[in-house]
């Protein structure tokens, strides 16, 4: 077991001293406010399962094996699929035995639900670049599609991992099943609150229903992507954007009163 050094020490304990202070003098001045926010930060970092560090990126050494075992096999199950990966390609790719594979995880399909877990995460991660930058509702939702289309190599090798899972999983796993549901529900409602907000600040019509935009955002994006994987041709995705675009503008956009 490493030790820390002492100056590493000191600063540490300084750290929690001055945080802990902090929260003391929070607490007491609004304690109901404090819990909400740790309820509400809580509820945020608890959205998706995978765990890449702890507090700190303070990390056990079988703590970092477990997560570069997820890291390595998530592309490997994002390709092949549940049932197309089988120990050894596991094996192969991380360079473990049978042995120090299950030494992390209780069985595969442990391991395969965490890989979706980090590969989703990782696009989730991606498609959210930029959009808190503009104050427009329209043009966030826009910025969303954007990083949909062109955002695509920095994700985990083998596509969407929402599609390859919902389309492997519909008639199988069920566990992988309920991870792409949940996963689904998750992109849903955050494309339903920013619409949501537009409307509350008069960015977006009235009269559009914000979990009917978002499928409809949602079934576009991934049917081009499903047609654009087929035929190895990226316009589909460009044409889908210009689509989108489009229509945000057109029929989702409030027109400014005219007197």
């Amino acid at each position: 077991m490493s030790v820390l050094g002492a100056g590493r020490l000191r600063a540490v304990a300084g750290v929690n001293v001055s945080l802990m202070a902090m929260l003391s003098n929070w607490m007491q001045e609004r304690p109901y406010g404090l819990i909400s926010s740790m309820l509400k930060l809580w509820k945020e970092t608890n959205r998706f399962h995978y765990r890449p560090t702890k507090w700190g990126d303070a990390m056990t050494k079988g703590e970092q094996t477990r997560r570069q075992i997820v890291e390595k096999a998530a592309p490997l199950f994002n390709r092949k699929g549940y049932e197309g990966t089988s120990l050894s390609d596991l094996m192969n790719v991380t360079g473990l035995q049978k042995g120090g594979i299950y030494r992390h995880f209780s069985s595969k399909e442990e391991l395969a639900t965490e890989a979706f877990d980090y590969a989703w995460q990782k696009a989730v991660s991606r498609s959210l670049d930029g959009i808190e930058s503009s104050a427009d509702s329209i043009d966030r939702l826009k910025q969303m599609v954007s990083n949909f289309v062109e955002l695509r190599s920095e994700l985990v090798p083998g596509g969407c991992p929402l599609m390859n899972t919902a389309v492997e999983a519909d008639d199988g796993n069920a566990a992988l099943r309920a991870r792409a549901k949940k996963a689904l529900q998750s992109w849903t409602d955050h494309l339903s609150k920013i619409t949501a907000d537009g409307i509350r600040e008069n960015q977006i019509d009235r009269g559009v229903d914000p979990q009917k935009l978002s499928q409809l955002i949602i079934g576009t994006l991934e049917g081009a992507l499903l047609i654009s994987r087929l035929q190895k041709d990226r316009r589909p995705l460009h044409d889908a954007r210009q689509h989108l675009n489009d229509y945000l503008e057109r029929s989702v956009r409030a027109k400014p009163n005219r007197k």
